[in-house]
């Protein structure tokens, strides 16, 4: 222990270096990480970085199952945010140093360790060497030159550094590595980089910044970049005085930088105990407002001066949400505060670092007037999402990307439930049907769908996010009406409370659920709710269950089997023995109770059959799924489904909404799946004449877009328009092109919806209004309230799509101009409706340019804009085949192609562009691994086949259904 005073002491005498900036003053940054270094599956080491900026250092790491003791000590970090890199620099071998104090666990004495993952980080030549703290030095073998990044031994698939010792490490010793390394200041928006916004003069304002899920933390600095690495971190970070600097916990001292006139350092509390992609920090001039009505939580919200107006429904609401999780799990929040930051530029939607949750500008800023009722409840939303991961995710954590989905699943359940918390009057839990389970089902119904609970390898893009996020929640959703609320609220605060800075797997969760439903009595004894949920988790796909009634009504043989949208040759045998524990809720017309969703009888994965007996005469119809609380298709007898039909064409609120839904959304998918007449689902979609909830509609809505891709570019499709538009035109009458922002937040949404549709169908009325409300944008530039929020996307479209180069470019600086993020996406995806092909072209570019005005964050959403586009799509997948290399170089990721391959074929239909994109994929194969596109790929063909099979299968009969019914490409009347 001596020596190790010693040590620390000599280190802090040591002489601070200058920083040397271009331009403006940037910031000096340091940072911390933490874990377990393993090797042939036996723990050798744990440690604990921890960032100690320019010459001090901090020791621990707190377990819950182990206690264990490191130190870090990162030398003088230079960052500016005008270079393209950041170093330790050296000062006679020892001013910029990494220590990693190494606690053995050695069960066996070895000379080799696998210690770190690196990736952009370059450890320099002959800077760094073993320290064994009783017995002197252990120098490092001499090591070969072998990646770019790296001068040792380095896996450049896995990006661990391999470290060969001249002498054994023995059982038991302490052991401290000292490293010299650098690292990139980035532009990736992903690991530390660097992002600029200008301010109201138009000059250039320069952030650093951090995003590190889920394997970004080695692109910034080596570390143990895995989430079972649990520690608690301590950062340093220096900063010009003009400059703020924020971490996961709150400053507890600062002071200047010896010899460094204008800098100064800021220390930072040591945090509790959390995985190293929790970590993060920022060092900006961002500016803050802050709230006290959470009496232990310090709350703040960060933006840009000139935003900072618009930060106040999410200071209002925040504090309250964070209130009622403490309350929904009863575990305080263990942070003494919470910081929120809208950053200029930022990957994902938002990450829930602990402490200082970032978010896309558009997904916490909301300006009064010109934001819409969508942008609201999307703020509300994400903001209880990343919320609940506090919770979830944090506090306890998944031991591998394996069980992703026990972080995303939860916190997207949660987020209805901590939205509704603070804005009970929106109703959200009913939008869970639309986006939650209809939003997933549909990529699940691919024979290509994985599980929830896959084997990850490298990366979690191997992943679908929709499944994870999407599919996660809709079976949480499901498991609470089987055990109840109350039971899973309980099971899942003990879940929390007996795992609290640990992590765990399925099977932790499913333990705590079963012990709580078997004391309250919601399970049988001999039933276990890992019995039930691994049929959901462990398994692709989901059941649909058939309900066929006897000739008498009175007894219903019920089915279940796996459903596919297209069903290959070998889909029989991959699906073969795929079955699931079902919760069968059901009603008849003379009960209609649809509040009881307890399930009535259980499907075993044992049975393939079974039957349902004391059922009403075949007169009657019967549900099943009471408000779709179940995560599973059902299909009936065409008698049952008669009936159905013809009650929702007498009196439809017989039926709840949800199960409106249901029976709209069911239909058209197992009639596009051959299981159901094509005719069947189209006499369901009748009764919308009468239909004015909003859930119902959505359903139908995301159908119509099924139509409308499949119908676009067919001669028919003037035909589809019109009974389409037949069907909307009562509820667009109803609601009116004229909106109020007084209105109720759910008849704002149902606005939104009718005239978007209303003038993507060339409706007379509202195409008129749109294009005359534009134009007195166009007189009137600054006068943002002239077209309200709810209906400024379709306004702009409509007024864009027939317009010329002049609206075209007067939205583009009005786009430049915005200080709302909300404005912004709007005119953002309008500009992608124009028919002028140079300029789809022209703003594909931008799309992909530094320095257009398009952020890098923005760039898949402009692709997205134009490739949904009719006249855009070809033009969008010409570009991307193009340009592939490019893009990925502008970006510096592999996503971004996933997610434009997504969008430039969702609506190929044609065995040529099969073909086109199978050249694609080998053309730029090595791009697609790196970020999981193999399996984008295979969903990509799969759906492709599949429209083609729908196509073939459907086409006509539609067609020949229209001209039956007596549509045709005149518009009706409004």
């Amino acid at each position: 222990m001596g020596q190790l005073k010693v040590l620390l002491l000599l280190l802090l005498m040591l002489l601070l270096m200058k920083c040397h900036l271009t331009k403006t003053n940037a910031g000096v940054y340091a940072t911390t990480t933490a874990g377990d270094i393993t090797n042939a599956g036996v723990t050798l080491l744990r440690l604990r970085q921890t960032n100690a900026g320019v010459t001090l250092l901090r020791v621990s790491q707190v377990s819950p199952t182990k206690t264990t003791t490191g130190i870090t000590l990162l030398r003088l970090l230079q960052v500016s945010p005008y270079q393209d890199c950041w170093r330790c620099h050296l000062t006679n071998n020892t001013a910029g140093v990494t220590l990693l104090r190494l606690l053995s666990h050695l069960t066996k004495n070895t000379a080799g360790v696998t210690l770190l993952r690196l990736l952009q980080v370059s450890p320099y030549y002959d800077c760094y060497r073993l320290l064994q703290t009783d017995a002197g030095d252990i120098l490092l073998r001499t090591l070969c030159y072998c990646y770019c990044w790296c001068h040792l031994n380095y896996d450049c698939y896995m990006c661990y550094c391999y470290f060969n010792l001249l002498r054994l490490l023995q059982v038991g010793q302490n052991y401290t590595l000292s490293m010299h390394f650098q690292g990139v200041l980035n532009d990736q928006l992903e690991g530390f980089y660097r992002s600029v916004y200008k301010d109201d003069a138009g000059v250039d304002r320069w952030l650093a910044c951090t995003q590190f899920q889920s394997t970004h933390a080695r692109k910034a600095f080596p570390c143990l970049d895995e989430p079972s690495y649990k520690a608690t971190f301590q950062v340093w970070l220096a900063r010009t005085e003009n400059m703020t600097a924020v971490s996961n916990m709150p400053r507890i001292s600062s002071y200047p930088i010896a010899d460094q006139p204008g800098w100064t350092w800021d220390e930072f509390g040591k945090s509790v105990p959390m995985s190293t992609y929790l970590l993060a920090f920022m060092i900006s001039d961002l500016h803050y407002r802050n709230s006290t009505s959470n009496d232990h939580v310090f709350f703040r919200v960060w933006a840009r001066e000139n935003a900072l107006d618009q930060v106040e429904y999410a200071l209002e609401k925040g504090p309250d949400m964070l209130r009622f999780y403490e309350d929904f799990f009863n575990i305080s929040f263990p942070l003494p505060k919470q910081d929120m930051v809208a950053l200029p530029d930022f990957g994902p939607g938002a990450m829930e670092n602990w402490g200082l949750i970032n978010y896309r500008e558009t997904l916490l800023l909301l300006k009064p007037s010109v934001s819409s009722a969508a942008d609201k409840i999307n703020v509300a939303q994400v903001m209880s999402h990343e919320l609940a991961h506090m919770w979830f995710g944090n506090l306890v954590t998944a031991k591998w990307w394996d069980d992703l989905w026990l972080n995303e699943g939860f916190a997207t359940f949660l987020q209805y439930l901590g939205t509704n918390s603070v804005e009970p009057s929106w109703n959200i839990l009913d939008n869970f049907l639309i986006d939650g389970n209809h939003n997933v089902m549909g990529v699940d119904s691919l024979e290509n769908s994985h599980p929830m609970r896959v084997k990850v390898g490298r990366s979690t893009r191997e992943l679908n996010s929709n499944i994870i996020y999407r599919k996660g929640s809709a079976i949480i959703r499901m498991m609470g009406h089987f055990l109840s609320e109350k039971t899973l609220r309980k099971g899942l605060s003990t879940y929390l409370e007996e795992l609290k800075y640990d992590n765990a797997e399925q099977d932790d969760l499913w333990h705590y659920l079963t012990q709580q439903a078997h004391n309250d009595g919601t399970l049988e004894p001999d039933v276990t709710v890992k019995m039930i949920m691994d049929t959901w988790t462990l398994q692709s796909g989901y059941p649909v269950i058939t309900v066929e009634r006897d000739t008498k009504g009175t007894t219903a043989t019920i089915k279940q089997e796996r459903f596919l949208k297209k069903r290959s040759e070998n889909s029989s045998c991959s699906t073969q023995g795929q079955l699931w524990w079902v919760p069968l809720s059901y009603t008849t017309k003379e009960e209609s109770n649809f509040h009881n969703t307890v399930p009535k009888r259980w499907m075993k994965n044992s049975e393939t059959s079974m039957k349902i007996e004391s059922l009403p005469e075949k007169h009657e119809w019967v549900i099943f799924n009471l408000q779709e609380t179940g995560y599973y298709r059902v299909n009936y007898d065409l008698e049952n489904w008669y009936l159905l039909i013809h009650q929702l064409r007498s009196d439809h609120s017989k039926i709840h909404a949800a199960n409106r839904a249901q029976i709209i959304d069911d239909s058209f998918d197992l009639a596009s799946a051959g299981l159901l007449p094509i005719s069947t689902a189209l006499s369901v979609y009748s009764y919308l004449l009468k239909e004015t909830d909003f859930v119902p509609w959505e359903a139908a809505m995301a159908n119509m877009n099924v139509l409308k891709n499949m119908f676009i570019d067919q001669p028919t499709f003037g035909a589809l328009r019109s009974y389409l538009l037949s069907l909307l035109i009562p509820l667009y009458n109803s609601i009116g092109f004229e909106d109020d922002h007084n209105d109720h937040v759910i008849l704002q949404q149902k606005r939104h919806s009718a005239v978007r549709w209303a003038c993507y169908l060339k409706h007379n009325d509202c195409n008129s209004k749109a294009k005359a409300l534009f134009n007195q944008w166009m007189q009137s530039p600054s006068n943002s309230s002239i077209i309200s929020s709810n209906v400024r996307g379709s306004v702009l479209c409509a007024a864009i799509r027939h317009g010329g180069e002049l609206e075209w470019t007067f939205a583009w600086n009005q786009y430049l101009n915005s200080n709302s993020p909300g404005e912004k996406i709007a005119i953002q995806t309008a500009l992608g409706c124009t028919k002028k092909v140079w300029l789809l072209i022209r703003y594909l570019d931008m799309a992909f340019t530094a320095g257009s005005g398009v952020r890098k964050q923005d760039s898949a959403g402009v692709f997205t804009s134009v490739a949904n586009n009719p006249i855009g799509q070809a033009i969008a997948w010409s570009y991307l085949r193009n340009n592939a290399k490019r893009i990925y170089k502008y970006i510096g990721s592999g996503y971004i192609i996933n997610q434009c391959l997504y969008s430039a074929t969702r609506g190929f239909k044609t065995h040529s562009k099969l073909k086109e994109v199978g050249k694609f994929h080998s053309d730029v194969k090595h791009i697609l691994e790196a970020a999981g596109g193999e399996r984008v790929v295979r969903e990509v063909t799969e759906t492709i086949s599949y429209n083609i099979q729908w196509m073939a299968n459907h086409y006509q009969t539609i067609t020949n259904w229209l001209n039956t019914e007596g549509y045709s490409s005149k518009l009706p009347n409004a």
